[in-house]
C-alpha cells in the first residue's frame, strides 16, 4: 500500500503573526507541575523565619501557608507525597517566579556569604603569616587603620607561638569583618 503525503493544513500556509502557538504537551505539563512540587518541597524544608520573610515578600497566599505548615508535622511517605502534590496545585494559581527568584537567592546568598568569610580567614592567616600583607591590605581598604592592625598582629603571633588561647587571632577577625562590612 503505497501512502499518500498528507494535504499542507489551512494553519501552515498563514503566515507566522496569524498561527494560534499550540497549547504545551502534556509532557511539558507535568514537568511544570513537578517543578512546582520540588519548589512547594523546599519551601517546606525552609525555616519558619526564612518561610515567613519570605511569604511577605511574595505575599504567597494564606491557604499556600496553611499547607506548607501542614506537610511539615506530616511524616507519613504517602500522606507527605499527596500533601506536596497539593502544595503544588496551589502553587499552579500563582505565579512563581518570584518564589524562584527568593529561593534561588537563599541558596546561593549563603554561598557568596561563606565564600566572602573564606576570603577574609585567608587575609587574617596571609597577616599573621607574611609582613608584607599589611601594606597590601592597606592598598585595598583606605580606612585601614595600620597601628591597630600592627597590635592585633604582634599579638596573635604571640599567642600562636605560646599556644594560648587566640584571642587576638579572633579580635583580628572581627575588624577584618568590620572593615569590609564598611567598604
Amino acid at each position: 500500500m503505497i501512502r499518500q503525503p498528507r494535504a499542507a493544513s489551512a494553519e501552515s500556509g498563514k503566515p507566522a503573526a496569524q498561527r494560534v502557538p499550540a497549547p504545551p504537551s502534556k509532557t511539558r505539563r507535568k514537568a511544570q507541575m513537578h517543578a512546582l512540587q520540588d519548589m512547594g518541597e523546599a519551601l517546606v524544608g525552609l525555616e519558619p523565619k526564612r518561610l515567613a520573610a519570605l511569604a511577605a515578600e511574595a505575599s504567597l497566599p494564606e491557604a499556600l501557608l496553611d499547607a506548607i505548615r501542614d506537610a511539615r508535622a506530616i511524616t507519613a511517605w504517602g500522606a507527605r507525597k499527596r500533601q506536596l502534590q497539593y502544595i503544588g496545585k496551589l502553587m499552579r494559581e500563582i505565579d512563581p517566579e518570584p518564589i524562584r527568584r527568593r529561593l534561588d537567592l537563599l541558596a546561593h546568598g549563603r554561598d557568596a556569604n561563606a565564600a566572602r568569610l573564606h576570603a577574609l580567614e585567608q587575609w587574617r592567616d596571609r597577616l599573621i603569616a607574611e609582613p608584607a600583607a599589611l601594606d597590601r591590605l592597606a592598598a585595598e581598604f583606605q580606612r585601614l587603620d595600620r597601628p591597630r592592625f600592627r597590635a592585633l598582629i604582634h599579638r596573635a603571633r604571640d599567642e600562636r607561638e605560646r599556644g594560648a588561647a587566640p584571642h587576638a587571632f579572633r579580635e583580628l577577625f572581627r575588624e577584618l569583618k568590620a572593615l569590609a562590612a564598611a567598604r
